[in-house]
């Protein structure tokens, strides 16, 4: 279900970018990069730019809605879980066993006396 919803959403996103970019600036941002300030752009008629913003409003709440439903579905999947469990579950499991296993390991070997080293 998950993978249905990223497919639709990534979809509506790729709509969404289509639909700003064929949207006409009004002498903003870029309007003076294309050299062409006329009236004779791609979809400069009233109706157009209509359509256009309905577009763009119908699939900004289908973005957000898909953005919602992905992030309550992410929430449901997690389990809470405690930290302290999680490191336990880590722990190395070789021979010596984890820092606290040597510790004890030393504690209860009789230690050698140190003899002190003449150089």
């Amino acid at each position: 279900m998950q993978q249905v919803v990223i497919v639709v959403h990534l979809i509506v996103v790729v709509a969404l970018v289509g639909a700003i970019l064929l949207q006409r600036s009004d002498a903003g941002a870029l309007g003076g990069l294309g050299g062409s300030s006329g009236t004779s752009g791609f979809l400069t008629g009233r109706g157009q730019a209509n359509m256009l913003t309905r577009t763009t409003a119908i699939l900004a709440a289908i973005f957000f809605s898909t953005s919602l439903i992905l992030g309550v579905m992410a929430a449901s999947n997690r389990a809470p879980r405690s930290i302290i469990d999680d490191a336990a579950s880590r722990a190395p499991t070789s021979q010596g066993g984890g820092v606290l296993d040597q510790l004890r390991q030393m504690e209860q070997q009789p230690s050698a006396p140190q003899v002190p080293s003449t150089r």
